[in-house]
């Protein structure tokens, strides 16, 4: 069978044309009920990166999980609602302000859900996860269209990595740095959890140096849903402009059987690609590796490297990033951000982490040379 994935268009995040672009978009492909039974109890998994309001576009919009919490009240469901924002500090381990700014908490007590804390962690393939996977009969996925600068695309397989429990995310980093490794660690945790549902908002999405506040948002206008992770971001990448399988995650999940990247086994439901998709996406500025065989890459990697740095007029020195980084190479110097390159991984969780776009990215010089 193939999978079938919608595609529904949304000009804005007015909630009746939220609520009536989601319903159809369940709809389009079987109705909730095809994917969650009558009362159950379903955790929400909305991606919540940072303390930042809706407008930011860094978060997952409230008026999407709003829709996703209404459909499945009117199923009879006990709703709960929580993420493991990013990898740093006080924000890891006591996310209230990220539900307060993100406008989360407030649509929980709007629409009755209860929004939950992943305090506990129960261990799968060697990964410590949210006990919250145990606690539930189903999970609603409800990531945010946007580009990541270590994966390309951030969807509906790299949201699943909100599951870490805690600053184990940092800890993961640091030991699957190569964007390879960590793309395979990224298709465990979704063999381990596999959603009931994807909803993705795309009504705004995020093009450029995401998945923060370095990347541009860009009104795409549109919502998918479906079961299949694999196929879900297999459209994202086509609509991005990109092969689904120059994105490592969907490539290994796909060769283990998890899920279709292979558009001809995908039905699109709702709109075609061919009116959806406009120009390619402005792709993160390391994203060329992903063009070349990961041989290329091996033999070349000596030479093209990718290293972040500080813009330091926008730069407060509030010392995200010195917390986020795995292995400690941030530091301040002189009222300046200093990196110890000998060290960096190239994760780029320092620029995930900054709350005012002040890390940029910048390459080697044989990476200039050669165009990557």
């Amino acid at each position: 069978m193939k999978a079938e994935i919608s595609v529904v268009k949304c000009a804005d995040y007015d909630p009746g044309c939220v609520l009536e672009a989601v319903r159809r978009g369940i709809d389009l492909i079987g109705g909730i009920s095809a994917f969650v039974p009558a009362k159950s109890r379903v955790l929400v998994k909305p991606n919540l990166l940072m303390a930042k309001e809706p407008a930011s576009g860094v978060d997952t919009h409230p008026e999407v999980v709003r829709a996703v919490i209404k459909i499945l009240k009117e199923s009879g469901c006990a709703v709960y609602v929580g993420d493991g924002p990013s990898v740093w500090g006080k924000q890891a381990e006591d996310p209230g302000e990220v539900y307060e700014r993100s406008g989360i908490k407030k649509v929980c007590e709007d629409e009755g859900a209860e929004p939950v804390y992943f305090e506990n962690k129960v261990w799968r393939r060697g990964f410590p996860l949210a006990a919250w996977i145990d606690k539930c009969d189903c999970i609603v996925n409800v990531p945010k269209f946007k580009t990541h600068e270590m994966m390309t695309l951030t969807g509906a397989i790299k949201n699943l990595f909100g599951f870490v429990w805690k600053t184990h995310k940092t800890e993961l980093h640091k030991k699957y740095y190569d964007k390879h490794d960590f793309a395979r660690m990224l298709v465990d945790i979704y063999e381990e959890v596999r959603p009931s549902l994807t909803v993705v908002d795309g009504i705004v999405a995020m093009e450029g140096d995401g998945p923060a506040t370095g990347g541009k948002l860009r009104n795409l206008g549109l919502l998918l849903a479906g079961k299949d992770c694999v196929a879900i971001d297999s459209i994202m990448a086509l609509i991005m402009g990109i092969e689904p399988k120059d994105i490592s995650s969907t490539r290994q999940a796909a060769a283990r059987g998890l899920g279709t990247a292979d558009i001809r086994s995908i039905s699109i439901m709702g709109e075609s690609l061919k009116d959806v998709i406009d120009r390619p996406f402005i792709l993160p500025s390391s994203s060329l590796r992903t063009k070349l065989p990961s041989l290329v890459v091996r033999l070349l990697s000596r030479f093209v490297k990718y290293y972040p740095y500080a813009d330091n007029d926008k730069c407060v020195r509030c010392g995200y990033c010195i917390q986020a980084c795995p292995n400690k190479i941030i530091s301040i110097k002189n009222n300046r951000l200093a990196f110890d390159y000998s060290g960096c991984i190239a994760c780029f969780c320092c620029q995930e982490a900054c709350p005012h776009a002040a890390i940029k990215i910048k390459r080697s010089l044989a990476a200039r040379m050669i165009g990557l």
